[in-house]
């Protein structure tokens, strides 16, 4: 996040997330025809052969912010500095830890990430059982059908990026506002077609499918929502926001399919599954709205460091 200016972060932080979307797609269309010719296998050692190279890549190519980079030229550095109020020789700032955890804001910013969580992987870890067991689509067996809600949240990710950025830009909407929305529709939405899901006819394969790419696809609003609202908070601790937050939320990845488990008796009662998908849009639904109400994405005083450390760091920027 901290190589990219702030008025280009939504398109900046979709760009490189939703590679992982468009890369599970690719990986699910090509998969059949890897384990055909070579058997399956083969799908594992390629895989892992793409991830090494992807490292060596990352090695030579990556750096952590503007200033180790080789690869920009001295007028973008500037740029991304300038906009992020972090010109001049950088010192290391001590982490104001009690006034993070006594953040209201990003309090609602733990919570609205979990519930992220929650729904996210009930869908993924639940969502082939019900489909095979409910309604008699095996999705896993149609590299296609599985390909379709990655691939929704690749080409959905262009349009929400862009606007993320334009809205608050062009002063259409503050930044905050635009945030909100964008979580809005990437929690609501997907807690709506949840439900809808849970009522679809056994063997009704389009619906199906249409509802889970919806469910899926609208999830990229967590991308231009609450995964950029830490650098909006905080660019100072940008990175100790987001590891607070993913930390504790995949721990909510594991609690989860677990409590899913402990409801579901009979794979095959489709009641059963409607309690399961109604947890999971209750929680969407209430982390976002507990968001509504308490979270921002104003820049925090905590940001800034105390006048004793300033030295050679130059003031942040309280707004934008």
């Amino acid at each position: 996040m901290k190589l990219s200016s702030v008025d280009m972060s939504g398109n900046i932080n979709v760009a490189v997330d939703i590679r992982s979307q468009l890369g599970n797609a690719i990986q699910l269309l090509i998969s059949g025809f890897i384990a055909d010719a070579w058997g399956w296998p083969a799908i594992f050692y390629v895989n892992g052969v793409v991830g090494a190279v992807w490292v060596v890549l990352y090695i030579v190519l990556g750096s952590d912010s503007p200033q180790k980079s080789k690869w920009i030229s001295a007028e973008e550095r500037l740029y991304i500095q300038t906009s992020l109020g972090q010109v001049g020789e950088q010192k290391k700032l001590k982490t104001p830890w009690k006034a993070i955890w006594t953040s209201i804001p990003f309090i609602s910013l733990i919570v609205l990430h979990c519930s992220q969580n929650w729904g996210y992987w009930t869908l993924m870890t639940e969502m082939p059982s019900y489909m095979k067991k409910v309604l008699d689509v095996d999705i896993k067996a149609n590299g296609v059908m599985s390909a379709l809600p990655y691939l929704a949240v690749y080409f959905l990710s262009f349009p929400f990026g862009y606007l993320s950025d334009y809205l608050p830009n062009k002063k259409y909407l503050s930044v905050t506002a635009t945030r909100k929305l964008s979580n809005s529709i990437g929690f609501y939405g997907p807690a709506i077609a949840l439900v809808g899901l849970s009522y679809v006819p056994a063997g009704n394969v389009t619906l199906a499918v249409v509802l889970l790419t919806i469910v899926v696809g609208l999830n990229v609003g967590h991308l231009t929502g609450l995964m950029l609202v830490h650098l909006d908070m905080a660019p100072n601790y940008v990175g100790t926001l987001l590891g607070i937050t993913n930390g504790t939320a995949n721990i909510i990845s594991i609690i989860a399919p677990l409590v899913a488990g402990a409801v579901i008796h009979d794979e095959t009662d489709p009641n059963e599954w409607r309690k399961v998908f109604y947890i999971a849009s209750a929680v969407y639904i209430a982390g976002n709205t507990f968001y509504l109400i308490f979270g921002t994405s104003e820049r925090q005083k905590w940001n800034e460091p105390p006048e004793d450390q300033i030295g050679n760091v130059t003031e942040i920027m309280t707004s934008y």
